[in-house]
């Protein structure tokens, strides 16, 4: 964290990236202030409200240059209207598999250092297979077909008291760990309609509960008076983000992980009919029992009958139905 001319001090934010040596992509965002982290985890609800509130009174700096030092590469673009920026590049070196760490850096016109911000990249091992999910009323207890239960829970709870769904964590594990060695663990993408502002939040939730760490792409960050629209965003933003991970990894087979609260369904179907050799499998929570009939037709309508769906009420149904299919061993 630094001042820029004006005297304001600016974060780079960094986020988990993905790719391999042909196709590299990080990204990020350049805000005004010093936007520290949570330093308790309570129960107490203002105080989770009051942080909460904190992430959307947030200022983007536009227009901001910024670089990234890769190996011997140095890279430079500049941030968006909204603060956003996109790094995407080819290494000139073998890069191997596993994490590694980055920074971007925003600088003045004389290329001088304002601030700072570390991230990593995630290169995936060559797995079997690979796992792109859906977040909220998939992973996490989140009520999005209720606009109260689903403020009520977004306001109140922090990372560490909110819920996963029961047996969701084992099912992820033994997703990750399926057909591969434990040290080869297969890649996860969690592609979700929350809000960047969410990301630190997210961060926690899943390494607190000891899920896949995997790479995020979420929603843009929205503002305080766009607080109430949380989690609400166009399903056509998310089958973009879906079908840039494809296009990533395009030897790579993939399983999609989702809910029938929104519009997984719709574009996980869309996704299997454009892209049928690169899925093997759809898994959807049933949540939203008036939806149930509709899901089930979605999901019948695929053209590549290959492809094994899963409509599931408990997650115990899903690794059931994993085992008996061979996705799990």
């Amino acid at each position: 964290m630094a001042e820029t001319k004006n005297n304001r001090a600016i974060t780079v934010k960094v986020y988990h990236g993905y790719g391999h040596q042909h196709n590299l992509v990080v990204y990020g965002h350049v805000l005004q202030g010093n936007l520290t982290g949570r330093k308790r985890y309570t129960t107490n609800a203002l105080v989770n409200i009051f942080y909460l509130a904190k992430l959307f009174f947030i200022q983007p700096v536009p227009n901001q240059a910024i670089q990234l030092q890769w190996n011997d590469q140095l890279l430079t673009s500049k941030t968006e209207k909204d603060g956003f920026f996109k790094f995407e590049w080819q290494s000139n070196k073998t890069v191997s598999a596993g994490w590694h760490a980055l920074q971007v850096n925003a600088t003045d016109a004389q290329s001088q250092l304002l601030a700072s911000g570390i991230g990593k990249i995630f290169i995936p091992h060559a797995t079997q297979y690979g796992f792109i999910s859906d977040i909220d009323d998939t992973v996490l207890v989140s009520h999005s077909a209720t606009t109260g239960r689903k403020l009520k829970t977004l306001f109140t709870k922090n990372p560490r008291s909110r819920k996963t769904f029961a047996d969701v964590v084992k099912f992820y594990n033994l997703l990750a760990s399926a057909h591969t060695e434990q040290v080869l663990l297969n890649p996860f993408f969690y592609v979700s309609s929350s809000e960047w502002n969410l990301y630190d939040d997210l961060n926690e939730f899943f390494k607190h509960n000891g899920l896949p760490k995997g790479a995020f792409m979420l929603s843009g960050i929205k503002k305080w008076y766009q607080l109430l629209q949380s989690g609400k965003s166009k399903h056509f933003g998310k089958l973009i983000r879906v079908v840039r991970i494809l296009e990533a990894f395009p030897k790579q087979r993939f399983v999609l992980l989702g809910d029938n609260t929104q519009s997984d369904p719709e574009t996980y179907v869309a996704i299997a009919n454009k892209y049928p050799n690169n899925i093997v499998a759809i898994y959807i929570r049933n949540i939203s029992s008036k939806k149930e009939l509709a899901t089930n037709t979605l999901l019948a309508s695929i053209n590549n009958k290959a492809i094994t769906t899963c409509h599931f009420k408990h997650t115990d149904e899903a690794i059931e139905h994993a085992t008996s299919t061979g996705f799990i061993v």
